[in-house]
């Protein structure tokens, strides 16, 4: 009995060591060195800053006309949105595919699986974007955020499904209940905790995108919170003081918003597995 508490001592603190070194350290570097000035930044090491600048994150803000503030302001919208419409579709597309059990439902299946394990194609999907008159549009950015995540999306809302007793909505069915109602007012609530699991970490995924705003929505002026990270580092000579800075106040909303509802994305995503 003492090997095994031993044991398991052990391998908490191995695990606690592993993360420290994983998320501490570098979350820690990066703080440090955005507090230095330039040049004492530029060795990039885990000192002390001799003065700390502070005003290193008011500069990040002035940087560009501000540009940080509007980019923001683009990552926030294509949050809000692409969120909105993945809970919508997903929840929706989860609903009918777990309740329904013939070959069209399978086959849909078999595809959402293919769009888990199978990237997409940049080039053609931008000739599909320019043919419907969507690239480099926000629209077309939400577009392609909500097709990237639904089929993970739709899995989990499948698996939370099958906790509902079907018998709740049969009497909803007998008292006159249609499928719209019966969806939005009788099941969609039961899927709280699932749905709570997916906004976080669609939230957490789409603001902190920087390949796929880069490759579908080019352009200065829709530029989103990664890419502002390009604004001090060039060929020659890179400010990493104000770079790091750039990125712990990207980093932080999310960070924030992880470390708050931990406990619901580990409550949702193990949901769905209490029944088959």
């Amino acid at each position: 009995m003492k090997y095994k508490k031993r044991s398991t001592l052990l391998g908490d603190m191995s695990g606690l060591l592993a993360s420290i070194l994983v998320f501490v350290f570098p979350f820690l570097f990066m703080l440090l060195n955005s507090l230095k000035e330039r040049r004492e930044a530029n060795l990039l090491n885990l000192s002390i800053p001799r003065v700390f600048h502070w005003e290193n994150y008011v500069e990040v803000f002035q940087t560009n006309d501000y540009v940080l503030l509007k980019a923001f302001k683009n990552s926030m919208l294509l949050t809000f949105f692409s969120v909105i419409g993945l809970v919508v579709v997903s929840s929706m597309a989860g609903y009918i595919i777990r309740r329904r059990n013939d070959r069209m439902t399978r086959i849909v299946n078999i595809l959402l699986m293919l769009g888990l394990m199978i990237p997409p194609a940049v080039i053609p999907t931008i000739w599909v974007m320019q043919c419907l008159h969507v690239y480099r549009t926000m629209f077309g950015m939400i577009l392609i955020e909500i097709a990237l995540q639904i089929p993970f999306d739709i899995m989990l809302y499948q698996g939370f499904v099958g906790t509902i007793p079907v018998e709740l909505e049969e009497a909803a069915r007998i008292d006159g209940c249609k499928n719209g109602r019966l969806f939005f007012q009788i099941v969609f609530p039961l899927l709280k905790p699932v749905t709570s699991t997916i906004v976080i970490l669609n939230a957490v995924t789409i603001f902190n995108d920087f390949t796929n705003p880069l490759y579908f929505l080019p352009g200065t002026e829709n530029a989103t919170v990664q890419q502002t990270l390009y604004n001090f580092t060039g060929q020659f000579s890179s400010s990493y003081n104000l770079l790091f800075a750039d990125v712990i106040l990207i980093t932080l909303p999310m960070f924030i918003l992880f470390i708050i509802f931990n406990k619901k994305i580990v409550n949702g995503m193990v949901a769905g597995s209490i029944k088959g």
